[in-house]
């Protein structure tokens, strides 16, 4: 797909089509595009967990309020480290959250170019994660992007195409 066209159609899909899998191929697609995503000074201070497997999922459902979540293929959750991320040196800036921010970015692209649907979850319990993965303990857990084929009846949200104005948020210098 045109990278204009993608930017433009792709939504936050919250239905999710049970009768269709994921496949390994496709996972390892989206994470070879997060592997692709630039981090400052190319720090990768970054961490994804995968998870396929039902079990797994009905856990991180226990973190959230998103009905839907069970109903994802695979779920990445995607975590950040301080202690190996870039700082900036003149006001020590971190840039860890940034940079999982740009990874997660590059994957939910890469997810919508395979015609696949997510959305990123930032509203979860982290320490309910870390109860079930404690390997996840030494991260800040920035997000989590259930993944699958959109149901057949699943729509952008109304607030979707809605945006303040170009004035408002573009200055021209």
């Amino acid at each position: 797909m045109d990278f204009k066209d993608l930017i433009n159609e792709r939504y936050s899909v919250r239905s999710f089509d049970t009768s269709r899998e994921v496949t390994s191929d496709q996972i390892d697609i989206i994470l070879r595009s997060a592997l692709a995503a630039p981090t400052a000074v190319n720090f990768q201070p970054f961490h994804i967990w995968v998870m396929t497997e039902a079990k797994d999922i009905a856990k991180i459902c226990e973190s959230n309020k998103f009905p839907f979540v069970k109903d994802a293929k695979v779920l990445f959750v995607i975590g950040s480290d301080r202690r190996r991320s870039w700082k900036r040196r003149y006001d020590s800036k971190d840039f860890s959250d940034i940079d999982a921010a740009i990874v997660s970015t590059h994957m939910m692209l890469q997810i919508a170019d395979l015609g696949l649907g997510t959305t990123w979850i930032g509203s979860f319990d982290p320490e309910v994660v870390r109860a079930y993965f404690p390997q996840m303990r030494d991260y800040e857990l920035d997000c989590i992007l259930p993944v699958g084929y959109p149901a057949p009846d699943c729509t952008p949200s109304d607030k979707h195409s809605a945006s303040r104005s170009f004035d408002e948020l573009v200055t021209v210098l």
